[in-house]
């Protein structure tokens, strides 16, 4: 039988989500990989176990999520079941449609998981309305959405009066393109943020430091792929790790506070595949502060200007 751990709240960091009452963990867990069927059960549940033990009180799913689809959403029901029904009004639960899509069951936070070209927005989000208004969810989410056409959600879910709560976009030292005017909007209109891949699939870590490993994604061309993945970016990989190593840190857990060093960002969304990157990207929290000078470093070494 699972006890949690009794001092689970004591290190974790909560930031409120915008301007509403919900604060999330600094550091909450997503379920895209390593929690389907084609998964070990005990691994994904002991994952889970430890994410709660260190004050994550936050997991995010989608339908699609597995393999095969579906199967992450199965696994965490089970494990809600066996292990976190005696805590459940501790837990945030999100999931996503938008790209396959079926009935799904209640959840905290309902994300229309990307824009739909060939629909228009007033119609996905009004089912994101009748999501929450019919009792199927708590609050309303996006993911994917531009600057423009987030300024354009929060206005439409606004006018049905049920409120964006989040959006979940892409983020990393990598991938910047919401400094370009998605932040703002966020901050204008209180609206948290929950980013996800800081760790740019894994590249932001050692893994890739001294290549590209044979048992990688990259290497298996899956999500992050070996044509993207030139020596001009691992030369900057590795001059990210010496100046995480400057910080006493890890080039992962550097990563992870540089996206949680904006206010703006409620939580930075990892994923794992043992239970020790859990710890791992905790760790991150014990130094989210960065000085000008180490800033205006990433800044140079992702520009090409600096080599370390």
């Amino acid at each position: 039988m699972y006890v949690a751990d009794e001092k689970r709240y004591d290190s974790m960091q909560y930031r409120r989500c915008g301007r509403s009452g919900i604060k999330l963990p600094a550091i909450s867990l997503g379920l895209w990989h390593n929690f389907g069927g084609v998964d070990n059960f005990e691994n994904s549940r002991a994952m889970l176990r430890r994410a709660f033990d260190l004050g994550i009180t936050h997991f995010d799913l989608a339908n699609n999520y597995g393999p095969p689809y579906g199967s992450a959403e199965e696994t965490f029901g089970q494990i809600l079941k066996k292990d976190f029904l005696p805590f459940r009004d501790e837990l945030i639960i999100s999931t996503k449609a938008g790209w396959d899509m079926w009935p799904g069951p209640y959840v905290d936070i309902f994300y229309h998981h990307r824009p739909d070209p060939d629909t228009p927005m007033e119609e996905s989000l009004g089912a994101l309305d009748t999501a929450v208004r019919s009792g199927r969810a708590l609050y309303a989410g996006i993911s994917a959405y531009n600057a423009k056409q987030t300024a354009e959600a929060i206005k439409i879910l606004r006018s049905l009066g049920t409120p964006c709560l989040i959006h979940q976009p892409k983020y990393s030292m990598l991938v910047r393109e919401p400094e370009q005017g998605l932040f703002d909007v966020l901050e204008k209109e209180g609206v948290g943020s929950i980013v996800f891949s800081p760790l740019a699939q894994g590249l932001l870590s050692d893994r890739y430091l001294q290549g590209i490993p044979a048992d990688s994604r990259a290497a298996r061309d899956f999500d992050l792929k070996k044509k993207d993945i030139g020596e001009d970016k691992l030369a900057k990989v590795r001059a990210l790790n010496k100046l995480s190593q400057n910080r006493g840190q890890t080039l992962a857990e550097m990563a992870v506070a540089w996206v949680l060093r904006d206010p703006r960002v409620t939580s930075a969304l990892v994923g794992t595949s043992k239970v020790s990157q859990l710890d791992d990207n905790v760790a991150a929290l014990k130094n989210l502060k960065f000085s000008g000078e180490e800033l205006s470093k990433i800044d140079n070494i992702l520009s090409g200007k600096q080599t370390a």
